[in-house]
């Protein structure tokens, strides 16, 4: 079955294969089968075309894959534009909401964890 240009697995449960969509998740997959009146557990080459058509209808009327993706960039760009904090935290690739730096993100930031065995010692005799 195809929903928004993705080709979800035929034998996977739909609970379970509708969150490969991007914007849907675990819940929200069970908020649109149950809307269609299909139960969670079935399989999706169970399906008959018409529950197909419905879950691909009630699914597409949510924001989901490139229209949320671009919304997304949307956002962000917006911010950058008009300098706020959070647009300038994103140009430089930090983490954006409030997360801790001096520990974490050590890729991101390009730096790496320097512990005290690494290197030889030697000592000098006077």
């Amino acid at each position: 079955m195809r929903i928004a240009g993705i080709t979800l697995s035929d034998d996977k449960q739909l609970a379970y294969s509708l969150p490969l969509l991007f914007g849907i998740g675990p819940t929200r997959a069970k908020e649109i089968l149950d809307k269609a009146g299909i139960a969670h557990t079935v399989k999706g080459k169970d399906l008959t075309a018409e529950q197909e058509q419905q879950i691909r209808s009630i699914a597409e009327s949510y924001l989901i894959e490139g229209e949320l993706r671009r919304e997304i960039g949307q956002n962000i760009k917006r911010l950058k534009d008009i300098r706020a904090a959070r647009g300038i935290r994103h140009e430089r690739r930090l983490p954006v909401k409030g997360q801790r730096t001096k520990t974490n993100s050590r890729t991101v930031r390009g730096n790496t964890r320097k512990t005290m065995g690494s290197g030889k010692r030697t000592l000098e005799k006077t």
